[in-house]
C-alpha cells in the first residue's frame, strides 16, 4: 500500500524558515511520479502549493509562494521537500503531499486535487508571533 508521510512541521515566526518532508514508506517506484504539496488553511479549501515532476525536471509554484518556496526531491531518499523561506501569517495552514495519478507524467497545471492520490496525514505549520 502506497504510503506518503509528511514531517517538519512547526510554528515559526513571521519571515522565518522552515523545511517539510514528504517521504514514501513503500508500495510505488517513487521516481517514477511527480509529487505534489498542497495547504488548507483555517476555514479555506485545500489548495495546491508546489509540484515537482519526474526527476525533478520540472517545477511549479503558486503565485503566492513563487521566490519564497522551494520543492526539490531527493529519489534516493524517496523523499520530496518544500522549504518555507520568508513565511506569513497567510502560510498557516496543514500541509499535505500526495502523489500525481500517472505514471511517468510531469505536474499537471493547475494543480487539480482530484489528480492526486495517497494523501499523507498531513503537517502542521503556524506562522505567529
Amino acid at each position: 500500500q502506497v504510503q506518503l508521510v509528511e514531517s517538519g512541521g512547526d510554528l515559526v515566526q513571521p519571515g522565518g524558515s522552515l523545511r517539510l518532508s514528504c517521504t514514501a514508506s513503500s508500495g510505488f517506484t517513487f521516481d517514477d511520479f511527480a509529487i505534489g504539496w498542497f495547504r488548507q488553511g483555517p476555514g479555506k479549501e485545500r489548495e495546491g502549493v508546489s509540484c515537482i515532476g519526474v526527476s525533478g525536471g520540472s517545477t511549479y509554484y503558486a503565485d503566492s509562494v513563487k521566490g519564497r518556496f522551494t520543492i526539490s526531491r531527493d529519489d534516493a531518499e524517496n523523499t520530496v521537500y518544500l522549504q518555507l523561506n520568508t513565511v506569513r501569517p497567510e502560510d498557516t495552514a496543514v500541509y499535505y503531499c500526495a502523489r500525481y495519478y500517472y505514471r511517468d507524467y510531469d505536474c499537471p497545471l493547475p494543480l487539480v486535487r482530484s489528480l492526486f492520490e495517497s494523501w499523507g496525514q498531513g503537517t502542521q505549520v503556524t506562522v505567529s508571533s
